[in-house]
């Protein structure tokens, strides 16, 4: 079978807040489309992050199979752009066994950038300044840090909490690298959808 070039994949999102009951829905729906569940939480990747999270449990799962959960250690610096280019890969991979990709989880834009196809700048990276930043909040304290984004990005200040020191610390970078705010870069980012997403 040929598939036109028009062709966007099928993609089921469910998103909301913790303890809302997500994860039973999820799995009952499933079950139903014959789905395989990839989590839109940013801190659901990593390991050992899992009361904070409502992470399920492998014995709660049914059989379903769940992608980005458990995959790195909590100092790797997973980000929204890699977010998206994993789920772009397992949505193709699901899609092409059959099933249906279902995004199950609270994190907003990690969610939106795969929805709405986001494109990312590649800003690269400053070690030396991220180090800065960090000393920084451990002498003076995550809100004096928070502070320091709000200066000069006060949308995505809002949007992350001072608690969030390594999304705070990127948010900081992307500035001190590129000169333009990171909520600047995503402005006007939904403007087409890569999938059919429902």
């Amino acid at each position: 079978m040929t598939v036109p070039a028009a062709y966007k994949p099928p993609l089921l999102v469910l998103v909301g807040p913790t303890a809302v009951g997500k994860t039973q829905l999820s799995i009952e729906i499933a079950k139903t489309w014959n789905a395989e569940i990839i989590s839109g939480d940013s801190m659901q990747v990593y390991r050992g992050m899992d009361i904070g999270t409502a992470k399920i449990a492998p014995e709660e799962r049914e059989g379903i199979p769940h992608h980005l959960i458990d995959e790195y250690e909590p100092d790797y610096p997973f980000s929204v752009a890699e977010f998206q280019r994993r789920c772009r890969g397992l949505i193709a991979d699901i899609s092409s066994r059959g099933r249906l990709p279902f995004i199950v989880g609270g994190t907003g834009l990690y969610v939106e950038s795969v929805c709405y196809n986001y494109e990312f700048v590649d800003s690269g990276a400053d070690e030396a300044f991220r180090e800065e930043q960090r000393r920084y909040a451990e002498r003076f304290g995550e809100q004096a840090l928070h502070e320091r984004l709000r200066a000069v990005d006060p949308e995505s200040a809002d949007r992350l909490h001072p608690r969030d020191i390594r999304r705070v610390i990127r948010a900081l970078e992307v500035h001190h690298l590129t000169g333009i705010p990171l909520s600047k870069q995503l402005e006007g980012q939904k403007s087409s959808l890569p999938t059919n997403c429902v």
